[in-house]
């Protein structure tokens, strides 16, 4: 029976993670949250590690415009910390499979990002984030698996599908940004994708490098919005569209996170299914923000 330690194991994916993962009941499953594990102490991240065949991680800071003011902080959770895993996992002779964000890219393309586009981060965040990126690279050229994901939304944290139905209980109108381009992922759709994705690596059909685990197609948030009042039966005219420069944040977002899907195929999977469908099955399942 193979070995996996996830961490981040409270978080929003870290949740969905072990609910997948614990449903098949075929694997040995560690499951650390941020009490049980400070992944930025090298000798605690060195224990943690040792005995496990596969660590997946999903321990991060996620805040992104608190970056802007502690990028030394975040640094030390989404790139020090990483190369700790990494490190610990070369040690072990263990794999990764280490979740990373689309902030790594700047966000001016006009066609999907592919897998081995030049990162070129616009805030903190992403700068934190690509540390991350080069240090599974650097430590675990052959057993290191990055997954970039975007526009994350699930049941286990706070989201922007959670936010819009919070505030279709309280507002009437909903001023959404509609300049902004990316694909809606819900976490737990993720989370499968992850664990097929673990499958592979532990039987050898997985190369090491970037994969890109975003939905498929893309929209706005306007649309997502609109999409999201629409399976809950509410009208979707009550979000009006607006632009990026009515909402100023402290971290610049890029204007266009839409991924591609390509190298999913060489590890035979497909790629994930359509935000939509996706987005459907959320709400379905009990979801309610």
């Amino acid at each position: 029976m193979s070995r996996l330690l996830v961490t981040g194991a409270g978080g929003m994916l870290g949740r969905d993670l072990l609910a997948v993962l614990r449903a098949r009941g075929d694997l040995s499953v560690t499951a650390a949250t941020h009490a049980e594990l400070d992944v930025t102490d090298p000798e605690a991240v060195r224990a943690a590690v040792a005995g496990h065949d596969l660590v997946v991680n999903a321990a991060a800071w996620t805040d992104v415009d608190g970056a802007e003011t502690q990028e030394a902080a975040a640094t030390a959770v989404n790139g020090d910390a990483v190369a700790h895993l990494a490190g610990a996992c070369a040690a072990a002779g263990a794999r990764m499979i280490h979740v990373s964000t689309d902030y790594v890219f700047r966000g001016d393309a006009a066609e999907p990002y592919p897998e081995d586009a030049v990162p070129s981060p616009v805030n903190a965040y992403g700068r934190s984030k690509l540390a991350g990126e080069v240090a599974v690279t650097r430590l675990l050229p052959d057993g290191g698996h990055i997954v970039r994901t975007a526009w994350l939304y699930g049941e286990h944290g706070p989201n922007f599908v959670a936010t819009m139905l919070r505030l279709a209980g309280e507002r009437e109108w909903l001023d959404v940004v509609d300049d902004q381009r990316g694909q809606p992922t819900w976490s737990y759709a993720l989370a499968e994708r992850l664990v097929a994705l673990a499958d592979a690596v532990l039987a050898g059909r997985a190369a090491p490098g970037v994969y890109h685990g975003t939905a498929s197609g893309e929209t706005t948030w306007y649309g997502l919005a609109r999409a999201v009042f629409t399976l809950r039966g509410l009208d979707p005219d009550r979000i009006r569209p607006t632009t990026s420069d009515r909402f100023r944040r402290p971290a610049p977002r890029p204007a266009y996170s839409v991924l591609a899907h390509e190298r999913w195929a060489a590890a035979g999977l497909p790629p994930m299914g359509d935000w939509e469908s996706a987005l459907a099955r959320a709400l379905a399942s009990g979801f309610a923000g």
